[in-house]
């Protein structure tokens, strides 16, 4: 056949197609980050800057929120301006041609007409199921198919509970996210057998260890604490110094690797901490039995024993494996009131441990390191129906920080011990696990300096890249302040996330060159890990081959499971949260508006910290717009300006449980 000849089939123009892992809104629509590589961009009409590849739910062919999809590019649009606002970028539309492999194919679910509706906001098809189930459940769905041209079709495999009932609720949320609420039956047994020869072990075990059932040791916990990962003891010595114990559960004995036990706790990699209750990450013959450092029993323990000077600077430290026995059982407040006091068990113990602490605490601050402060809440519950009937405020108490700088001191000393042994034996193979905290990237801090600025403060120095100390005089200076709680958020979310890897970089929060986790073996598996490095150093069982290859994969792991385990924590109070007002509705609220959008304001109420959305239509005596600079929604006509941080009243409208929102209308004076 001649060249150039138009006889013939038509060669198609290959499909431009691209993959990565899609997000999926509430409302049912997919996007694809756009993929860094040359390759797949040279598209017709593509602009230079270009937003995520849009996805219609129509055109999702079945994928989720996290799904793995290999997606046909089909074109471009661009979206028009509206009322004067600067249009948005153009951005590709695409369909989804084939899910390359699904994040998760278990959902909890409720049974409602028949169906099962994911308790996942982002699935955004009800599910058809292959046997019928009871009415009203809440229930464990796998998915077993889902083409995206019908329902997804699931099947039930394993029932929580009746759904509004406080536990179904709570088990609902971590289970949601991937964690068991028991224990397989090998790790239970595993357990049991334990518990059965403790006694046994710690007289097996005692040779071989330091004895330091002599000292004053003390725990200091909250007052629902369950388990006591971490005891203190200190003695002043007779050239002035003192001798400070740190002494830490030696879970790690419990959860040998290979065991049904340490499985199970890699796989959760943490324990889960709800309103009312904790899901352990070790089984409760352990957590809260054998390795709990309880009052007047003996324990197996890790502790690292220091030499401080008096002005809390390290002398000399080590670290041995121990057996300790403590002698009280502190809750913080018992031990605030004797601090307050200056009378009652352990007044001398106390103050030293106090008086150092501080010390520490200024020199910390002094280097730099940031104190978010805190805003948590707590809840009393009815006891029968677990409905919240107050919520309180916490509030931290000296002793919480007293504790909290110890703990420090052993995680910093911990990791730079290890990491001094790389430096002098470079020929040895020293990986270690480290807690690392980046510095913030410089377009988040731009985009926080702009915040507070709209606000009102200052934050920074012309022209000079802000560092920890600038962060301090911010949070310095919102103290007391009805908007201190919206900066300290603002900030701690500009912040880069906290994470676990083999690769030290130093913790920006805590201005430390060395960090790891240490101190909580029974609640964090970093914890375990690093105690077997530690004592593989210290002449104890090697750690293998293996376990050292695979230490980079168990950080990532157990980041993973920590940000799982945190939305848990989050969702369990929300859902506290909004059940706490539920009975309120038609009620008028103090607020601050803790967000601006352009389809409304979201206020924080000032005694749940509730957080509830007023949706700009409600507003109603004009047409708002959004303005991202001042973060704010102003008046076109009354140039009424609605601003992050402004203090409000508002009157509650709705609260929904099934998806945890409030919702508010504004009230005028």
């Amino acid at each position: 056949m001649p060249q150039g000849s138009n006889s013939g089939p038509q060669q198609k123009e290959p499909r431009k197609t691209v993959s990565g892992i899609v997000q999926v809104t509430r409302k049912g629509v997919g996007y694809l980050p756009w993929p860094l590589a040359d390759g797949v961009v040279a598209v017709k009409g593509a602009p230079k800057e270009k937003e995520d590849i849009e996805i219609d739910t129509r055109d999702l062919g079945g994928a989720l929120n996290g799904d793995e999809v290999e997606v046909e590019l089909r074109g471009f649009i661009q979206p028009r301006a509206f009322r004067g606002q600067a249009a948005k970028p153009a951005h590709a539309t695409g369909t989804v041609v084939r899910v390359i492999s699904r994040v998760k194919t278990e959902f909890v679910a409720t049974i409602k007409d028949g169906k099962a509706l994911a308790a996942d906001q982002k699935f955004y098809r009800p599910m058809t199921l292959t046997a019928p189930s009871e009415e009203g459940a809440k229930v464990i769905v796998k998915l077993v198919s889902f083409d995206g041209k019908t329902d997804p079709v699931g099947e039930v495999i394993e029932v929580i509970g009746k759904a509004g009932e406080h536990r179904t609720e709570m088990n609902a949320i971590v289970m949601e996210k991937g964690f068991r609420t028991d224990f397989p039956p090998e790790a239970e047994a595993e357990a049991e057998d334990y518990e059965r020869r403790h006694l046994e072990i710690i007289a097996s075990e005692l040779p071989h260890r330091a004895d330091h059932r002599g000292l004053v040791v003390m725990t200091i916990d909250p007052k629902d604490a369950k388990d006591f990962d971490d005891a203190l003891s200190i003695q002043e010595l007779p050239d002035g110094t003192y001798e400070v114990g740190i002494h830490i559960a030696d879970a790690s004995y419990y959860c040998a690797p290979g065991t049904a036990i340490d499985k199970e706790a890699r796989k959760r990699g943490t324990s889960v901490y709800l309103v009312d209750a904790t899901i352990p990450m070790l089984p409760h013959q352990i957590s809260g039995g054998v390795a709990s450092l309880k009052a007047d029993e003996d324990r197996l323990a890790f502790t690292a024993m220091f030499i401080l000077d008096k002005n809390a600077k390290v002398v000399s430290r080590r670290f041995e494996k121990s057996v300790i026995r403590s002698k009280k059982r502190f809750t913080y407040e018992e031990a605030q009131e004797v601090l307050d006091k200056q009378e009652g068990p352990y007044l001398a113990e106390l103050n030293m441990l106090f008086g150092l602490a501080k010390q520490m605490r200024s020199q910390r601050q002094a280097e730099g390191a940031i104190d978010f402060g805190d805003n948590e809440v707590r809840f009393e519950l009815d006891p029968v129906t677990g409905v919240p009937l107050r919520v309180i405020r916490k509030v931290r108490i000296d002793t919480n920080w007293l504790i909290e700088e110890f703990m420090l001191l052993a995680n910093r000393e911990v990791a730079a011990h290890v990491f001094k042994l790389a430096a002098d034996a470079p020929e040895k193979r020293y990986a270690f696990l480290y807690r690392i905290h980046d510095e913030p990237k410089a377009d988040r801090i731009s985009e926080l300096q702009t915040f507070v600025r709209a606000i009102g403060y200052e934050f920074g120095r012309e022209k000079k890249p802000i560092n920890a100390k600038d962060i301090q005089n911010l949070l310095e200076q919102i103290k007391g302040k009805p908007e201190e709680h919206l900066i300290r958020t603002a900030t701690l979310r500009s912040m880069a996330k906290a994470i676990y890897t083999t690769k030290n970089i130093g913790h920006f929060g805590l201005a430390f060159q060395y960090y790891t986790h240490f101190t909580s073996p029974i609640r964090r598996y970093p914890d375990m890990l690093v105690h077997r490095i530690l004592s593989s150093h210290h002449g104890g069982e090697k750690i293998s081959r293996e376990e050292y290859e695979g230490l980079e994969m168990s950080c990532i792991l157990a980041s993973e499971q920590e940000a799982k385990a945190v939305d848990a924590e989050r969702e369990s109070i929300r859902y506290k949260q909004v059940e706490f007002m539920i009975p309120k509705i038609g009620q008028i609220f103090d607020g601050v508006i803790s967000g601006v959008t352009d389809w409304g304001l979201y206020v924080e109420e000032k005694e749940s910290a509730a957080e509830g959305l007023v949706r700009v239509r409600s507003i109603g005596d004009d047409f708002y717009n959004y303005s991202q600079k001042e973060y704010s929604l102003v008046g076109e006509r009354s140039k009424q300006k609605y601003t992050l941080g402004n203090p409000v009243r508002v009157k509650l409208v709705n609260a929904d449980l099934a998806t945890r929102t409030l919702d508010f209308e504004l009230v005028r004076a």
